[in-house]
């Protein structure tokens, strides 16, 4: 999204100012403003010409040297003697040509800008992802113990329940309620997608929208496991993922 507010001098240079832009920035919003001011004192005053009034003054004194009687000339007829007041419009084609210098120049200071600052944001961006993998890591352990536990629990419900106890009744109940917890898959995607993230943020060029696509990722199988975990420990390691996927999210768009 390309935004210009440009003075009447420089509106014929939105066409090549936009694509010096969009060779250059790939992602996000610029608004370009651009003006002509005059530097001259007295807000834009036209400045006196000395070497025209010089001559001027040489031809004045000739004048009077041969006619003695002649009238001097007066200030005002000076000022308004042709070349006398300097002309200081600049051609606009030389206004519109010092702009683009200058354009240029700004745009490799806010491309070097954009530079430094992505790499700073990278190494937030990796500090968050390597405490995602200390998450999902934690995560992993704790489901077969939520599985030993209900086992336990439902061993012990069934036995005050019945007096013959079924083993492969809870074998049965113990294999559907593994399969409804079971978030191996979901663990090994989020592993997946931190790797990609590592990759990403390695080879270096833009990476938002590579990135931004890897956070929705993220973020639906944090819901997941979410969803299918059975314990506090898990429910409150959802949380943190999510919590540090909205982190990088922000940050990710400030990439381009």
């Amino acid at each position: 999204d390309i935004g210009f507010r440009l003075g009447d001098d420089l509106r014929a240079l939105e066409m090549p100012l936009r694509e010096r832009i969009t060779a250059r920035v790939g992602r996000g919003k610029v608004e370009c403003r651009g003006y002509v001011q005059s530097q001259s004192s007295g807000g834009g005053e036209r400045v006196p010409n000395a070497e025209q009034i010089a001559a001027l003054g040489r031809l004045d004194t000739l004048v009077r040297a041969a006619m003695p009687n002649a009238v001097p000339l007066s200030v005002a007829e000076v000022l308004r003697w042709p070349g006398v007041m300097a002309d200081e419009t600049v051609p606009v084609e030389e206004i519109q040509t010092a702009a683009l210098g200058l354009f240029d120049n700004m745009m490799e200071e806010f491309v070097a800008s954009r530079a430094r600052e992505g790499q700073k944001l990278a190494a937030v961006l990796r500090e968050c992802a390597r405490r995602m993998r200390e998450q999902v890591a934690a995560a992993g352990p704790l489901v077969p113990l939520a599985i030993a536990a209900y086992q336990d629990r439902l061993a012990a419900k069934l036995r005050e329940a019945v007096a013959n106890l079924d083993e492969d009744r809870i074998r049965q109940e113990v294999g559907v309620f593994a399969a409804k917890i079971d978030v191996a898959e979901e663990i090994a995607r989020l592993v997946t997608h931190l790797d990609e993230v590592d990759r990403v943020l390695g080879k270096g060029g833009p990476t938002g929208k590579r990135l931004d696509f890897l956070m929705q990722e993220l973020g639906r199988e944090a819901n997941t496991l979410a969803s299918k975990s059975v314990s506090a420990e898990v429910t409150a390691i959802a949380l943190e993922l999510k919590l540090l996927i909205e982190q990088m999210r922000e940050q990710v768009q400030n990439l381009e």
